[in-house]
């Protein structure tokens, strides 16, 4: 038998916004690997084991689907999101570059709506123009690091996109991130809290950056920060496409 690996997007969370070149991986697949939640939202059938394992063993993950792969079996390795946006398809490179017997194995990258564009679009089009995406997480990189990459992105008048903000780990940092937006964009840019997008418990509230607070966030939510020209129309936020 002939095994292929697939890392395949789920989107962030409504099951419509899975994209069905993903669904007939699933449908094919032998084996399904990732994060406990992830698994979960595979349904189980007869010929398909399900592999949860937890959030911080992404490199021993993409080993054992590597394995399953070269003895033959059709695994997805599923994230949230699109896989490639602080996912499990770097993870899966990372490991193969250690196995250069498995350079020529059938890999396939499916790609899934973000969070963070889900979250956008339910806010209206606060990424309109030029934007970037910063993992606020410490877990990979220094939080030096992490300061230095917000304050330059501010100042570049990006629009940004937040992912994992606050966490009960380290409630600390999200609510120095606000300090360094309010020194380097004013009191006045309006910022997006965006919670569990397209799931029952979706939330989305937009402020100044003067109203804001480190509670607004959680593990659950994508901030989006506007450019000096993002504004509201109505119950949305835009960026104008020349700004």
């Amino acid at each position: 038998m002939s095994g292929w690996l697939a890392v395949a997007g789920l989107g962030p969370g409504d099951e419509n916004m899975v994209t069905p070149e993903v669904r007939m991986a699933l449908a094919e697949a032998t084996d399904v690997i990732g994060y406990f939640p992830y698994v979960a939202r595979v349904a189980a059938r007869e010929g398909l084991n399900l592999h949860g394992s937890d959030n911080r063993v992404e490199i021993d993950r993409a080993d054992h689907a590597l394995r399953l792969a070269a003895e033959g079996a059709k695994v997805v390795i599923v994230s949230s999101g699109d896989p490639g946006v602080f996912a499990m398809a770097s993870a899966l490179f990372e490991a193969l570059e250690k196995r250069p017997d498995l350079h020529g194995l059938d890999i396939r990258i499916l790609p899934g709506i973000t969070a963070m564009l889900a979250a956008a679009a339910h806010a209206g089009a606060p990424l309109g123009h030029d934007f970037c995406a910063i993992n606020l997480s410490d877990n990979l990189k220094p939080w030096e690091l992490v300061e230095r990459r917000l304050r330059l992105a501010a100042q570049a008048d990006f629009a940004m996109g937040f992912y994992n903000p606050r966490s009960a780990s380290r409630p600390h940092q999200f609510a120095r991130a606000l300090e360094i937006l309010s020194e380097e964009c004013g009191p006045d840019r309006l910022i997006t809290f965006a919670r569990a997008v397209s799931t029952p418990e979706e939330r989305i509230l937009t402020v100044s950056l003067a109203e804001a607070t480190p509670e607004m966030a959680d593990m659950r939510t994508v901030v989006i920060v506007g450019n000096s020209a993002t504004r509201r129309v109505g119950r949305f936020v835009y960026t104008p496409r020349s700004a």
